[in-house]
């Protein structure tokens, strides 16, 4: 029988993770930097549950034997080429039959495998702990401010030796708000999401404070999980601003590429109610019109000025201006040094 092993994140650097589960699992959630060699195919897991439920696990087992041993020489070979070296770790939903199968098949060729303890499902389970707990090992600071101020370009560009940053709105494939999709496509399931932004604050380096964008409850249509909002609202907020031309310029280059023109009008007439007639019928002139400066004053002054943030509740403890992002990047050094 092959070892058993229990997940702790350090074995994703160091081990090559094989889920065996089908496609459709995989696609849906998996273990960042697992490589997928299915056991079985969709159709082939359906067929073989329909046999367990109708007649009976010996049944199921004997079809599942039937579909799988044709495979077995490929899948040795595809796995040990995949793990290149490293030890090998195997799973699928439960840590069951499925992985424990195909880890006896690579130690019977010669090459030692594990079998991950609860499988995926525990992983997940450490994945929501993770979000619902929100124990980060130093601070976050998070920056907020009205579109077009440019706080994701601003903590992107941060110096990773004094800051430690996580690009929700990049993760999320997202900008939070009503054009935030442009050029973005969020198709990733809400499990992957989580499983991505869990990824990026493991990767953290430790001893730095953490920087994240101020964000909704929602971005697009993938939601922060567990209490990371609230964490975020508790933690260090900074309110960013810059002047209404620099505003434009910088949302003016966010918009600038002429395939967005339909994605614009389908946008726009998502919010008609929220902007009125008049104010829909001027804004949609001027993308049919293409321009794009124009554009971008008309949706900062009539729209995202009019909509967010207008019944902010609380008080930054940094008021930051982005006008300059390396004097900006100096002054919220200042501020944190003295803060601590």
């Amino acid at each position: 029988m092959p070892e058993k092993i229990a997940f702790t994140p350090d074995l994703i650097d160091t081990h090559c993770f094989i889920d065996v589960r089908t496609p459709l699992e995989y696609e849906e959630d998996h273990i960042p930097g697992a490589r997928n060699v299915p056991l079985l195919s969709n159709d082939e897991r359906a067929e073989i549950g329909t046999i367990y439920k109708q007649v009976g696990p010996i049944e199921a087992r004997r079809r599942g034997l039937e579909l799988t041993c044709p495979r077995f020489y490929g899948m040795v070979d595809e796995i040990v080429a995949c793990a290149a070296g490293r030890p090998i770790i195997v799973y699928c939903w439960r840590g069951g039959m499925r992985s424990r199968s195909v880890a006896m098949l690579v130690e019977t060729c010669g090459t030692q495998a594990r079998q991950l303890t609860g499988g995926y499902k525990r992983f997940r389970t450490g994945v929501i702990d993770y979000f619902e707990r929100c124990a980060f090992p130093e601070p976050l600071i998070v920056v907020h401010g009205m579109t077009g101020t440019g706080k994701t370009t601003f903590i992107n560009g941060l110096d990773r030796a004094r800051w430690a940053t996580v690009d929700l709105e990049g993760i999320a494939r997202h900008r939070g708000s009503a054009f935030g999709a442009l050029g973005l496509s969020q198709d990733v399931s809400q499990k992957r999401f989580e499983t991505l932004l869990w990824d990026a604050f493991r990767r953290l380096p430790s001893g730095l404070p953490i920087v994240v964008e101020g964000e909704s409850q929602r971005i697009g249509r993938y939601y922060l999980p567990g209490n990371l909002y609230l964490k975020m609202a508790e933690s260090c907020r900074v309110w960013c601003s810059a002047s209404l031309e620099t505003r434009i310029r910088r949302l003016s280059v966010e918009y600038a590429l002429p395939a967005y023109q339909p994605m614009m009008l389908e946008a726009l007439d998502r919010i008609r109610k929220k902007l009125g007639g008049t104010r829909h019928a001027e804004l949609k002139r001027l993308i049919e019109a293409w321009d794009v400066e124009g554009i971008a004053r008309g949706l900062i002054e009539d729209y995202y000025d009019r909509m967010y943030y207008r019944n902010r509740d609380w008080t930054a403890e940094l008021e930051l201006e982005l006008e300059d992002f390396a004097a900006a990047e100096a002054e919220l050094g200042r501020f944190w040094a003295a803060r601590r």
